[in-house]
């Protein structure tokens, strides 16, 4: 539980930092075609795992866990909400 408690603490520090990270991460890097597609891949899956955690600490459901998940993952990504 505290270790759970200390990584969401992490990841609520980090969070913003994030945001910016994975699209300007991969400018910054020029990766282009399959090594940004690849990059850009497992920065969303990052970043879904941690939404993830943060709905659940903050214990929400259904629509609201939903709504929540997807603009974190989106703002971290880098990308507009779909």
């Amino acid at each position: 539980m505290k270790a759970l408690l200390t990584a969401a603490l992490l990841l609520a520090v980090t969070g913003p930092a994030l945001a910016d990270s994975c699209a300007a991460t991969a400018d910054t890097k020029k990766l282009a075609g399959a090594a940004r597609t690849s990059f850009l891949t497992k920065c969303q899956k990052d970043a879904q795992a941690a939404c993830d955690t943060q709905a659940s600490d903050k214990k929400l459901a259904g629509a609201a866990k939903t709504s929540f998940t997807k603009k974190c993952v989106n703002d971290a990504v880098g990308t507009t909400a779909q």
